[in-house]
């Protein structure tokens, strides 16, 4: 009876232990597929976390180059010249003709030949290219290059040489990656400054900087014969660069590369304003050319320290124009023109060129101790000549 009794009480008890086992088993494995879920889930997370750390490691810079970069292209041009100017005194250099537009000295060369050179633009419009006019000027064959490799013949659309623009029309069919343009109204100084080009023939080559000054004059650069306000900039443009656009943080089109200063204050660069450009290509997709309203003056800035003033003098007039026979004279100095009060002489010629030619003006002058209050209509600037 006992020993039945002890048999029973071991088999319970092995029962026991197997059922133990059992639920022992089914909770370990539970476990272990939970476990295992929260494994195969983690990667995934770290797969978010990783691309979120990618992306906020992408810099403006290459955000920006992105957005405008497939829309600048190459161009190629071909020309032939009997002579090429070079001036070793000069402190602006450019691309290869840029001094040769600009009608600094160089010796002679008797040989005609055929001169290749390399510029940059970028296209704004429908196949459409903005470049600069010193990148064009005189040539016989012009190649457009884009990011992708692809080449296409240019024809020149119009130029102007006061302003160092030009629009070329591409002769193909699109799609075209057209540049964002820009407001240059809305740009400061200590604003980032992307230049994109392709120096040397280097495609896309990018440089960066601030913006320095909005508005220098190019008279100052001693420029004297050309009509054009420019930016300034510390973005490295190399020759190449010209016609390439000049971007903001965004990516947007602020400005167009044009020339660099070397020598004393070396590292200078200089961009021509979008919204001049604008209305510069406008004008020439309309009709070819560009009217520059002119009254025939040369002015002179005078600083004087003592009482931190500026005036504007008139150190030229040029015979038989408005200005002439309206009855402006050497050293008059001009206080208003219409109802703009007149600081430098930038202030005098954009009034004149925002008034048109079909138009009179009114121009307050002072002439020794007399305020001289006068009428002139603006003429364009090829009639100042004839």
């Amino acid at each position: 009876m006992n020993t039945r009794m002890f048999s029973k009480a071991i088999t319970q008890n092995k029962l026991m232990k197997l059922s133990f086992k059992k639920l022992f088993f089914v909770s370990y494995l539970t476990l272990g597929l939970l476990n295992k879920s929260n494994v195969i889930s983690q990667p995934i997370a770290n797969k978010n976390i990783d691309v979120e750390s990618k992306i906020s490691n992408i810099s403006f810079i290459t955000k920006a180059v992105k957005k405008t970069g497939s829309s600048v292209v190459t161009i190629d041009t071909q020309r032939f010249v009997k002579n090429q100017q070079f001036s070793r005194d000069s402190r602006i250099f450019l691309d290869p003709y840029f001094e040769r537009f600009f009608g600094l000295q160089l010796p002679l060369e008797n040989q005609p030949r055929l001169e290749q050179s390399q510029g940059s633009g970028f296209i704004f419009e429908d196949g459409l290219v903005m470049t600069n006019a010193h990148v064009v000027n005189g040539s016989e064959k012009l190649i457009v290059g884009l990011s992708n490799g692809a080449k296409y013949k240019g024809k020149l659309i119009g130029q102007d040489l006061l302003t160092d623009l030009a629009v070329i029309e591409l002769e193909g069919k699109g799609p075209w990656p057209k540049a964002k343009l820009g407001d240059s109204t809305k740009i400061e100084v200590g604003d980032w400054a992307i230049a994109v080009g392709n120096p040397f023939g280097l495609e896309n080559t990018v440089t960066l900087g601030i913006i320095s000054n909005l508005n220098r004059n190019v008279s100052q650069l001693g420029i004297y014969d050309k009509k054009f306000e420019l930016i300034q900039t510390d973005a490295a443009i190399n020759p190449g660069n010209s016609g390439g656009p000049l971007l903001n943080s965004e990516g947007e089109v602020i400005g167009i590369n044009t020339l660099i200063r070397s020598g004393p204050g070396a590292g200078l660069s200089f961009a021509i304003p979008i919204n001049k450009a604008k209305n510069i290509a406008s004008q020439l997709i309309k009709n070819g050319k560009v009217i520059h309203p002119m009254i025939g003056v040369n002015l002179i800035d005078e600083n004087y320290f003592d009482t931190n003033k500026r005036s504007v003098k008139v150190g030229y007039v040029v015979p038989n124009s408005p200005a002439a026979r309206s009855g402006i004279l050497i050293n008059d100095i001009i206080l208003k023109v219409d109802k703009k009060e007149i600081n430098n002489s930038s202030d005098v010629i954009n009034a004149i060129s925002n008034s048109g030619i079909n138009k009179l003006i009114n121009i307050t002058l002072k002439r020794k101790n007399k305020i001289i209050k006068l009428k002139v209509q603006p003429t364009d600037i090829t009639n100042l000549s004839k």
